[in-house]
C-alpha cells in the first residue's frame, strides 16, 4: 500500500501579520468594551465566515477544475504572454461576463496563472470584471443610478481593461519579468 504525504498549510508572513491582528484586535475589544461586545463580534464574525466560505471554497475548487480541465498549451496559445491583443479581447470579454464578486474571480485568476495565462492577461481580466460587470450594471447600476448615468459611467470607462492590460504588457517587458 502506497504511502501519502499529508499536505501542511503555508503560513506566510501575511497569515502571520492577520492572526497577531486578529487577537490583538479581539484583545483590545474585550478589554475596552467588554465581555458583551466581544462575543457579539466573535458572533458576526462566525456568521460572515458561515455565509462566504461554501463560495470561496466552491470559487477555488473551479479554480483548480479549471487547471486541469484547460490544456496548458491551449490557454497559453490564447491567454499566455504571446497572446497580445487577443487575450487582452478575451480577457475582457471573460471578465465581463463572470458573475460575483471577489470569492468568484480572484480564484478564477488564480486557476487562469496556473494554466499559463499571462499577467497582463490577468489584469485585464480582473480590471474588466470590476469596471464592466454586466451582472453588477443590470442588478446595481441601472436600478440605483438609472440608464444615463450607466451609458456615460460604462462609456468613459471601457476602453480601461485594454489600457490596463497594454500598460501590464510594457511593465512586465520593463521589468523582465516572465508573463
Amino acid at each position: 500500500m502506497g504511502r501519502t504525504s499529508a499536505r501542511r498549510i503555508p503560513v506566510d508572513g501575511i497569515t502571520v501579520f492577520f492572526i497577531i491582528l486578529a487577537v490583538v484586535s479581539g484583545g483590545a475589544l474585550l478589554i475596552l468594551n467588554g465581555v458583551n461586545a466581544f462575543s457579539e463580534a466573535l458572533g458576526n464574525g462566525l456568521d460572515l465566515m458561515l455565509e462566504v466560505m461554501p463560495l470561496v471554497v466552491l470559487a477555488v475548487l473551479v479554480a483548480a477544475y479549471v487547471q486541469h480541465l484547460l490544456p496548458m498549451d491551449f490557454a497559453r496559445r490564447w491567454l499566455g504572454g504571446s497572446s497580445g491583443l487577443r487575450g487582452l479581447l478575451i480577457a475582457t470579454v471573460a471578465g465581463m461576463l463572470t458573475p460575483g464578486g471577489p470569492f468568484a474571480a480572484f480564484p478564477l485568476v488564480l486557476g487562469m496563472r496556473g494554466v499559463g495565462a499571462s499577467i497582463p492577461v490577468c489584469i485585464t481580466y480582473l480590471t474588466a470584471w470590476s469596471m464592466l460587470g454586466l451582472q453588477r450594471i443590470v442588478v446595481w447600476e441601472i436600478p440605483f443610478f438609472g440608464p444615463h448615468f450607466v451609458l456615460v459611467r460604462v462609456g468613459s470607462s471601457f476602453l480601461l481593461p485594454l489600457v490596463a492590460g497594454l500598460i501590464a504588457m510594457a511593465l512586465v517587458r520593463f521589468a523582465g519579468e516572465p508573463t
